[in-house]
């Protein structure tokens, strides 16, 4: 058999296409994929919801790929062995209480668990507005990430959601998209985002599973855009925390859907 160029051309825009359309409307938009997106979307899908993840990079992974100053080892709390344990990561005793894993393993395996669960992914694509009906988060306004960086005229397209899941890490994207253009009043202390403390693994591993909550109607922080939102230390190389805050998320979302 030959091949035929326009014939493969056809195949990937028809069935990209098909994919698009279906995820303009669903129960759960999440923006960022690194682990506490991609594991919220995880345990979304293994429940049978209609979930899709943006993101603006052409990898998903977000920080875990680099471990710690690129050593690609992650350490893992105790209390959080048990998702490696459920995705399948190898994960091996350093001290009590202390479980390393592979970050290449940890998220290839995560994310090829999680599209197998039926979460669509879409690399980049940035979320550069969000949609507001009656003060609710209601959608997404998405465009191609090379038009954001080349800083290119062109116009997005919108997506409706009945969820957002805030998961984009530090710099807490979309809940302060809201913050500036909506006028909604956020659920922090200052009603704005906090902005996240100086680095304290500690108080900054439970922190972010308690700051994985909704931020205002219709939109929910995930990882560790939840300490920037509420105000909690950055963690560092462990990433416990990020697994249980997404599946804390995913779970709160599953009772309200």
């Amino acid at each position: 058999m030959k091949l035929d160029e326009i014939k493969i051309s056809k195949a990937i825009i028809e069935s990209y296409n098909n994919k698009l359309i279906n995820a303009l409307d669903v129960d759960v938009a999440i923006v960022g994929a690194g682990p506490a997106g991609m594991v919220c979307g995880y345990y979304l899908a293994k429940a049978g919801k209609k979930v899709v993840l943006f993101e603006r990079k052409l990898s998903v992974g977000g920080g875990m790929w680099g471990g710690g100053i690129m050593f690609n080892e992650i350490v893992v709390q105790d209390k959080a062995k048990r998702l490696l344990d459920e995705f399948g990561i190898k994960s091996r005793c350093y001290e009590k209480g202390y479980y390393l894993a592979d970050s290449i393993e940890s998220v290839s395996t995560i994310c090829s668990k999680a599209v197998k669960a039926g979460l669509k992914i879409f690399n980049l694509i940035s979320a550069e507005d969000v949609m507001v009906r009656n003060k609710r988060v209601a959608g997404l306004v998405l465009n191609w990430s090379a038009v954001e960086i080349a800083k290119l005229h062109v116009d997005p397209v919108t997506m409706r959601a009945k969820f957002v899941v805030d998961a984009t890490g530090h710099p807490a994207e979309v809940a302060r998209i809201i913050e500036r253009k909506s006028g909604i009043r956020l659920n922090t202390r200052t009603g704005k985002t906090m902005g996240e403390q100086s680095m304290w693994a500690d108080v900054g591993e439970d922190t972010i599973v308690k700051n994985s909550k909704e931020v205002c109607a219709g939109l929910y922080a995930c990882g560790m855009c939840a300490n920037a939102v509420f105000g909690g230390p950055r963690m560092g190389p462990v990433f416990g925390g990020m697994l249980l805050a997404g599946e804390k998320v995913a779970k709160d979302l599953i009772k309200k859907l």
